[in-house]
């Protein structure tokens, strides 16, 4: 690798060595307009800008100490029985029953460093969930080296978002900047406390918008080099506007190594408007657990391309239960919102208020429908049923007429039916094609090439009709999950 860099140094040498002689000679050609004006961003005019309305953040927390200044009761006991006395300045205790209990004391010690901004001029500050978990204390320090203990207004751990208020006024506070304008390879710059080195300036340029990566909101992805100390500090673009909140980085070291994270700042702003209202924030929720859909799956069902939420459990009593939504079905629109991805559709529900009326559109057997949905609350619905015990049932005749995928099924007992709370058949045997699908005995089959089955006779008509000769969908239920799988019959 130090050859390659070498050598491209040499090249580049070389180069300007030839553009010289060219000069000399008059061979030079002139350079576009664009280029001889285009300079690197100058970040000291922003700096004083928006430095001022940027703080560190320290914490303490609470720890139990013994209370005594004397030695582990257990380490004057190893002494004593290996060097025949105690430990010089610790005196021979008398009996273990009748020594004096230490009672447990709470000392304060310093937790960790972060940074933050000030949002209003009367001293509410943003920061991350993370700085200021679990401490007994928050100090906040402004560029003038004020210190002000601060009062924790709320904190979100699914956004990472936090408000802490301090008592002053005539602030100086930072601009919130307009998100959806913000463009990929744009220069941007954060401010912060890295390993507690306040008022540090970093900067790079937007490497990407709405990251995937697997948090509530998607984020900003930037090279700016960010550190321990940077989280809840501000990234600012080049209006001196604030774009977003420094979270994350991705390092196999603990330290940067050129990918870093932020939060949306218009997220951020909504969180920290509920935070500041109520102490809380409010989300939406419908009750489903949703998995992503393959390609195979999507040509298969007739759905096209790899879209929407994959349904694979509707939780009893909740919002998607009484809109019925069913396992299986395959969430494609919430509202007007066109639903790509799984993560699409957990953020569109959580960003609606409770109460809320919306409309799904759901992919089922091969057709496209609506359901009205009144989205919950939070917490406030139904959890998901435990998976039922193994009993042992009487089963009917197993069928032969899925032989030719390697199926062998039977009906579901009345009292199964009632447990599962689904129609079906359940196989009894699964084998070669089947088998390679990943099939397995006790599996309920609940559809077969978008036909419904609930009973083995259901099932000989849905595998009578199917075509044999591409992939044949089946949408299965193992425990409590739903799920897809394409059984590819011998040919």
């Amino acid at each position: 690798m130090m050859f390659k860099v070498e050598g491209h140094k040499l090249r580049s040498c070389l180069f300007a060595f030839g553009l010289a002689c060219s000069v000399a000679v008059g061979f030079l050609p002139a350079a576009p307009a664009v280029a001889q004006t285009r300079g690197l961003p100058d970040f000291a005019d922003l700096v004083e800008q928006v430095g001022p309305a940027v703080v560190g953040i320290r914490t303490v927390e609470k720890v139990s100490t013994r209370g005594s200044g004397e030695m582990d009761e257990e380490m004057q006991d190893f002494f004593r029985r290996f060097f025949g006395q105690p430990l010089p300045g610790n005196p021979r205790p008398g009996p273990r029953q009748n020594r004096p209990q230490q009672q447990p004391q709470e000392e304060e010690r310093p937790r960790g460093v972060g940074s933050g901004f000030i949002l209003t001029a009367d001293g509410y500050v943003m920061t991350n969930a993370h700085v200021i978990e679990d401490a007994s204390e928050i100090i906040v320090t402004l560029t003038d080296k004020r210190e002000f203990k601060a009062k924790l207004v709320g904190a979100d751990k699914r956004s990472d978002v936090a408000v802490v208020k301090i008592e002053a006024t005539s602030l100086p506070v930072v601009k919130i900047g307009d998100i959806s304008k913000l463009r990929v390879g744009e220069w941007v710059m954060a401010i912060g406390s890295p390993f507690g080195l306040e008022n540090t300036v970093t900067a790079g340029i937007v490497s990407a918008k709405q990251r995937d990566t697997g948090e509530l909101v998607p984020l900003i992805q930037t090279d700016v080099a960010i550190n321990p100390g940077n989280s809840g500090g501000p990234l600012i673009n080049l209006r001196g506007e604030v774009i977003g909140i420094n979270s994350q980085i991705y390092s196999r070291s603990g330290g940067y190594m050129g990918i870093s994270f932020s939060i949306p700042i218009d997220e951020a702003i909504r969180v920290s408007d509920q935070l500041r209202t109520t102490g809380r924030v409010s989300r939406g929720l419908i009750g489903v657990s949703i998995g992503s859909v393959s390609k195979d799956v999507a040509e298969s069902i007739g759905l096209g391309k790899a879209r929407g939420a994959l349904v694979s459990a509707v939780v009893p009593g909740s919002a998607a239960e009484k809109a019925g939504v069913r396992e299986g079905d395959i969430i494609t629109k919430y509202g007007d919102k066109v639903i790509e991805t799984p993560s699409d559709l957990s953020r569109s529900v959580a960003s609606t208020k409770p109460g809320v009326k919306s409309t799904l559109t759901v992919f089922r057997n091969g057709a496209s429908r609506e359901l009205s949905i009144t989205v919950a609350e939070g917490d406030a619905e139904a959890k998901p049923a435990k998976k039922p015990a193994d009993r042992e049932e009487p089963q009917a005749k197993p069928s032969a007429a899925g032989k030719s995928l390697g199926l062998a099924v039977s009906d579901l007992t009345e009292a199964q039916k009632k447990e599962l709370k689904v129609r079906g058949v359940r196989i009894d045997a699964a084998s070669e094609a089947a088998a390679k699908a990943g099939l397995r005995e006790g599996d309920v089959i609940l559809s077969i090439a978008n036909t419904e089955v609930g009973s083995v006779k259901e099932f000989e008509a849905a595998v009578s009709k199917a075509d044999k000769s591409k992939p044949v969908s089946v949408l299965f239920r193992r425990g409590e999950w739903a799920q897809y799988a394409l059984i590819r019959p011998a040919r």
